[in-house]
């Protein structure tokens, strides 16, 4: 924004410091000038001679005079100081405003000394560009890879459509259902894509949202997938109201039990979902059997395009959890992801309550499958 010129905030500080002595010094000369007129006689007899109040008036005058200009320089001068002092913190600030502007988040202000209103600000900027580089981090590292896992299906179609081109008796049909498959999944990673965008920028009409009726639904829909792979599903738990958006809260769910799916065990593979309230949070817990994790590559699971080393022969596009997570946020809530001692995952989605009074609830069901 384009301001017009002004003084400068040392400036005004010194000139308000200057113009405090000089007031406060005029009132204690003039309380001593009022003293002086009702107080001491014209004439007074002193040791020496006669003292006459005109006299001493005028060079009280002459010396309040001397006392106001001192004050005077002594104000500014001081004033200077202490308000170069005083907003020294206010500097360091503005610096690393700067550098942040021109791209450095690295750069924190540190400031030194016991807590008052200026390390607050500076502690509180410091926080803001630590997050802010992460952020960046973060967006840099999702972009790359990105980037990569769009290139492969590219590539991918590139490669066939250059074998088909020097075998013209390759078999078309071949060609065209590998084609549509590469293509599906650009179009699934792209999709996804759009979706997590939508999430981190929380452009969203917040709406009333029971989890308990959104995880039976993500479970009616992924039912037949998890009976194709042998799996029982039981859900129980009560109504559990929350807000935001229906559309993302569903994507949520859907992602968190089709990972529970596709992540299972090979035969008799369980899940168990549950939705609970609290006076101030509504909680979904999603668990899974499977294979074991390392708590340590858990942690990492919510990262863009991260999958566990027994994960590797999936074709999932890597972002499932990543999605869940970023919807999560959205909604101003917390996923946690804890291996289970007997392998798989614990998945726990904290969101504030819509009405902490809420406390009907309902039978959950239990639907499962033999193993084929």
């Amino acid at each position: 924004m384009d301001r017009a010129p002004g003084l400068s905030v040392r400036l005004k500080l010194t000139l308000s410091y200057a113009g405090f002595l000089m007031l406060a010094g005029a009132l204690l000369l003039a309380a001593v000038w009022i003293f002086i007129l009702r107080h001491l006689p014209d004439y007074t007899s002193v040791p020496g001679g006669v003292l006459v109040r005109s006299t001493l008036l005028h060079d009280f005058a002459s010396a309040a005079g001397a006392v106001l200009l001192v004050l005077l320089v002594f104000g500014l001068a001081g004033g200077w100081l202490l308000a170069g002092r005083m907003l020294a913190p206010l500097s360091r600030i503005a610096d690393a405003t700067r550098l942040a502007t021109h791209g450095s988040l690295s750069h924190r202000i540190r400031l030194p000394g016991r807590s008052d209103e200026f390390r607050e600000l500076a502690d509180v900027f410091d926080g803001m560009l630590a997050r802010l580089e992460a952020h960046v981090a973060e967006q840099r590292r999702f972009a790359a890879n990105a980037s990569h896992e769009l290139r492969t299906p590219l590539a991918i179609s590139k490669a066939l459509l250059d074998v088909a081109r020097n075998d013209p008796t390759h078999n078309t049909d071949e060609l065209l259902d590998r084609l549509h498959t590469v293509n599906t999944r650009a179009i699934d990673l792209t999709e996804a894509l759009l979706l997590l965008s939508r999430a981190d920028q929380r452009s969203f009409t917040r709406e009333r949202v029971d989890l308990s009726l959104l995880a039976e639904e993500a479970t009616e829909t992924l039912l037949p997938l998890a009976e194709k792979r042998g799996i029982t599903i039981t859900t129980s738990g009560e109504v559990t109201p929350t807000t935001g958006s229906p559309t993302l809260l569903l994507q949520l769910t859907t992602n968190l039990i089709q990972n529970a799916i596709t992540h299972n065990l090979p035969t008799q593979g369980a899940i168990w979902i549950t939705t609970t309230t609290h006076p101030e949070t509504a909680i979904l817990t999603i668990e899974n059997t499977g294979a074991p994790i390392p708590p340590p590559l858990a942690a990492t699971l919510t990262e863009p395009f991260q999958r566990a080393t027994t994960r590797l022969h999936t074709t999932g596009l890597g972002l499932g959890l990543t999605i869940a997570k970023s919807i999560t946020e959205a909604h101003t809530g917390t996923l946690t992801l804890t291996p289970r001692p007997t392998g798989g995952l614990h998945i726990t989605v904290e969101l504030p309550t819509a009405s902490p009074h809420a406390n009907s609830s309902h039978q959950g069901s239990t639907r499962g499958v033999s193993p084929s």
